[in-house]
């Protein structure tokens, strides 16, 4: 959850928890070498293990409120932890916090045991201190007992500009092609509880047809023209290798831009359009503050320096905004998707092209009939850019969904009326 200048993450361990912090605040070291000091952007950690409540998307509780207060304590640049926090990661990570004693802290009854690292702490530790998760949390959790194995034939088309897009269809029926979006994976996405639900219904009524975008999966990697053009264009070899005439379209986060942009561009083409957690204008184009924009662009810098390392603890920043409802599996299989699906590279060009979307322009020009639905606390993209993108365009359907994954589970109860919608939408 996001706090205005602030983010508030919940992770499966203290061990992830504190891993990732010490990879931020050394990515952030890095980050702020090169730039002048009234420009750069210092982050404060505080850390704890105790209880939480969600309502309504927001994160409760006495394990927040003394997180919040060990932030406040923390020096910038730096990291506090609890004792108990302190405790578990004993033996279990090579960092020695120093003992700070016991502090009174705010709307608090107790004294609170801290301990912290500070920015020279953090600096100084050698590159192969930084803490490593356990071998059983490095990689996703056993797949659950199988769904039924799905027959699908991966193929290969070459967009205009000598890109090889890797695609497959599975399931019977009326054609339904999911345009491409960031972070999937053909074969390990079949597999995988981020998408494996979705595809299992929708390909029970439907060809379902999929493909990796640019940069993604089985495509090709290290692409230099990441951009909303060229997604669209990548559409367009996919349908058109495929041999499909008419057909319905899905469109999930940055692939509703893409899906927009193709039905404006072939109206003929498209029966339907189903648009869920997307947006008219990316992180860059929306309305933001001095301190959202500068944060944005820290974002790309750890994305740079973090994405590649074997460690998933800094992925599960990422995962803490597609699916911070998920469970630990689910979670699991995220970071692992994070990683086998692109390159820090490539997701650093996927983000920018992101950024730089803005279909406002088309929205009234789409003709096709629309369904647009977003979670009400989506915690990557928000429900306002998924509303606006819906009042744009002419008798479009808006449906809001509960919840805040940005990536529908099927353990959450939005899942059934996603795919029920979707249903009656496209058999009208």
């Amino acid at each position: 959850k996001t706090t205005g200048d602030g983010i508030l993450i919940e992770f499966a361990s203290v061990v992830d928890a504190v891993g990732c912090a010490v990879t931020v605040q050394r990515g952030m070291l890095t980050r702020n070498a090169d730039i002048e000091a009234d420009r750069r952007i210092v982050f404060r950690v505080g850390i704890n293990v105790g209880d939480i409540i969600i309502d309504e998307g927001d994160i409760l509780g006495d394990g927040v409120n003394i997180a919040a207060r060990l932030e406040a304590l923390c020096e910038p640049g730096g990291i506090c932890i609890s004792r108990t926090a302190n405790d578990q990661i004993g033996g279990k990570l090579s960092l020695s916090f120093a003992d700070l004693g016991e502090q009174v802290v705010k709307n608090i009854s107790r004294a609170i045991g801290v301990f912290g690292l500070t920015a020279k702490d953090i600096e100084a530790l050698p590159q192969t201190d930084l803490p490593r998760l356990q071998p059983t949390t490095a990689s996703p959790a056993a797949p659950r007992e199988p769904e039924p194995v799905y027959e699908q034939q991966i193929e290969f088309c070459t967009s205009p500009d000598g890109i090889r897009l890797a695609h497959s269809c599975i399931g019977r029926g009326p054609p339904l092609v999911k345009t491409g979006n960031w972070m999937t994976h053909l074969e390990f996405d079949l597999e995988s509880p981020i998408w494996q639900h979705l595809y299992r219904e929708l390909s029970r009524d439907h060809t379902f047809i999929r493909y990796d975008a640019r940069g993604n999966g089985l495509s090709d990697r290290e692409v230099e023209e990441v951009t909303l053009e060229a997604f669209v264009r990548d559409l367009e070899t996919v349908v058109d290798a495929a041999g499909l005439d008419r057909f319905a379209l899905l469109g999930i986060s940055q692939g509703c831009a893409v899906s927009v942009a193709y039905a404006v561009r072939h109206p003929e083409r498209v029966t339907h359009l189903v648009l869920y957690g997307g947006y008219a204008q990316g992180w860059t184009k929306r309305p933001q503050t001095e301190v959202e924009r500068q944060r944005n662009e820290a974002m790309l810098t750890l994305v740079q320096l973090g994405w590649g390392q074997e460690n998933p603890a800094f992925r599960q920043l990422f995962t803490s905004q597609f699916v911070p409802g998920g469970t630990k599996e689910q979670a699991d299989w995220f970071n692992e998707l994070q990683r086998m699906s692109t390159s820090p590279d490539d997701a650093v060009r996927n983000l920018k092209a992101q950024g730089n979307i803005d279909i406002t322009g088309l929205l009234g020009e789409v003709r096709a009939p629309t369904l647009v639905m977003h979670a009400r606390d989506d915690a990557r993209v928000p429900f306002e850019a998924g509303r606006r993108l819906a009042a744009g365009i002419p008798s479009a359907k808006f449906v809001p969904l509960q919840g805040r994954n940005h990536l529908i589970l099927e353990t959450e109860p939005a899942f059934t009326r996603f795919v029920q919608e979707i249903r009656v939408f496209l058999q009208a």
